[in-house]
């Protein structure tokens, strides 16, 4: 089995939804007492999310570029970035790393397609959502992404950062959230990303009438078959 290299803690509520998967996922395919090979440097998420309020990408990326480098070092075989709106700067990350990235874009849209679906709403941060290094990879594998309006952007990135960040959960953003969803589907989409980490918090297959991609669970169920690939 090769070692997860998982470079997480933004936030610390999804990298903990990380190792509970991937656990989960190494006992259900290999049973018994096994579990997966990681390496998780779990980063303080106030000090990334400063630079990200402040627009100061470039060191985020270099900070991110050390904590990768030291996962390699430390015999990572393979690395995931545990959160979606700070791929962002994977390029920049992965400067002078020589082992691969398993990029969570890819992933997302690899199981898009192999569900033979192609129109998904995707609710993530505004970072993630209004920028294009995310749904660029999305639309370059042949997908044709759908984006809340501007007043739910912001309502989903507050209930991101304002709750879920924290581990806070309430009723009124869940039925905050499956509104939004709604609205989505409604427009046309045929799918939901559910492109933050935290979004699957509140949101899941119980509460959306369309096919969910919660990217957190399918991030980590193409890392283990990445691991457990010969």
């Amino acid at each position: 089995m090769k070692t997860i290299g998982i470079l997480g803690g933004m936030s610390a509520a999804s990298t903990q939804i990380y190792y509970r998967q991937l656990c989960t996922l190494a006992r259900e395919r290999l049973g018994g007492l096994h579990s997966p090979d990681l390496l998780i440097r779990s980063l303080d998420f106030a000090a990334i999310e400063a630079l990200q309020a402040a627009g100061e990408w470039g060191r985020a990326g270099k900070r991110l570029n050390a904590e990768a480098l030291a996962l390699e070092r430390g015999g990572a075989d393979f690395l995931i970035l545990a959160t979606n709106t700070m791929h962002k700067v994977a390029d920049a990350m992965m400067h002078g790393v020589s082992i691969p990235l398993l990029h969570i874009a890819d992933a997302t849209a690899h199981g898009i397609q192999r569900a033979g679906l192609g129109r998904p709403g995707l609710m993530a941060t505004a970072f993630t959502m209004e920028q294009s290094f995310y749904t660029d990879r999305l639309v370059a594998a042949g997908l044709e992404p759908i984006i809340p309006s501007a007043d739910d952007r912001t309502l989903t990135h507050r209930i991101i950062y304002d709750e879920l960040c924290r581990d806070i959960v309430t009723d009124d953003s869940r039925a905050a959230y499956v509104g939004i969803a709604s609205r989505l589907v409604a427009r046309g989409a045929d799918s939901l990303i559910l492109g933050c980490t935290e979004v699957g918090m509140l949101l899941d297959q119980g509460n959306v009438s369309v096919p969910v991609f919660d990217t957190t669970l399918v991030h980590c169920e193409a890392a283990l078959e990445m691991a457990l690939a010969s």
